[in-house]
């Protein structure tokens, strides 16, 4: 499935998965321009698939670096082991590795913020936890897990809420899976009844978990618009106090003219007063 919705398969949607895993990892600030470059060189309906991909946020470009890392193959194999401890409703096993598995989650959570570091972007304190967030739902879950390691995130996941609708408002390209392991039959009673009740709570989370990712989602369109206009603003700022300096150094040259003008208008007058006092003395001689 891709992330508009629609069942397909073939070359083509496996050219435009390469492109979107490809320019997924590219800077942040160089996205824009490295992406309308890749579409511009592709033929017909690819390249306008590639103009339409949308940028990541900061926190998932991190993820879609981590998933390049090596470290993150560790994580999957622990998720596995995970899962089949839960099947095997192993206590103590699900236990030891629930330990491993949040010190896992955490270091690797740092090791995308050194890799972002890198490329000279540092994320904010909810850019990290939304990392963490998603890598702790790849480790739990086999379709996290994949979709993660394809490393074509456009937004981050949260554990649970991996609905196809979902996904493909968070997933460039096509969407992967892992297909559940088939589910042991069960005789004890209570138990099964204890099951659907988990299931039915798992859907409502996941329901919530939907709508708060939409409306972390909108909130996140709206401070980017409200940043590129602070930064608009700042810019014009910069112009104005730029051409301030210079019509303040026109003024201080206009002030040193009016001063000279002054002084030689003082000079004249002072030279016409001595001729007035010459003409008054030939006058007085005269007569």
């Amino acid at each position: 499935m891709t992330a508009n919705g629609a069942r397909t398969g073939g070359d083509a949607d496996d050219e435009f998965d390469a492109v979107a895993a490809e320019l997924l990892v590219v800077a942040p600030a160089d996205f824009v321009a490295a992406r309308n470059a890749r579409a511009s060189e592709a033929p017909g309906t690819l390249g306008t698939r590639i103009r339409g991909l949308r940028k990541p946020t900061v926190a998932a470009w991190a993820v879609n670096l981590l998933s390049r890392d090596p470290s993150f193959r560790e994580a999957l194999e622990l998720s596995a082991a995970l899962r089949e401890a839960q099947d095997d409703l192993d206590a103590a096993e699900l236990a030891r590795l629930g330990k491993q598995r949040r010190a896992l989650v955490a270091a690797l959570a740092r090791r995308s913020a050194d890799l972002a570091d890198d490329l000279g972007v540092s994320l904010s304190a909810a850019a990290r936890d939304e990392v963490e967030r998603t890598v702790n739902a790849a480790i739990v879950d086999a379709v996290a897990g994949a979709v993660v390691g394809a490393g074509r995130l456009v937004r981050t996941l949260e554990p649970g809420a991996l609905d196809s609708e979902t996904l493909a408002d968070r997933v460039a390209g096509s969407i992967p899976g892992v297909p559940d392991a088939p589910a042991r039959p069960r005789d004890d009673l209570a138990e099964r009844r204890a099951r659907r009740e988990a299931e039915k709570r798992r859907r409502e989370a996941q329901r919530e978990a939907s709508e708060a990712g939409r409306v972390l989602a909108r909130a996140e369109e709206r401070r980017s618009s409200a940043r590129e206009r602070a930064d608009r603003l700042h810019e014009r700022a910069e112009e104005l106090r730029r051409d301030l300096a210079r019509v303040s150094e026109d003024a201080e040259r206009a002030d040193a003219a009016v001063d000279d003008l002054d002084r030689a208008v003082a000079s004249a007058r002072e030279a016409l007063a001595a001729a007035e006092r010459k003409v008054r003395a030939a006058d007085g001689d005269g007569q």
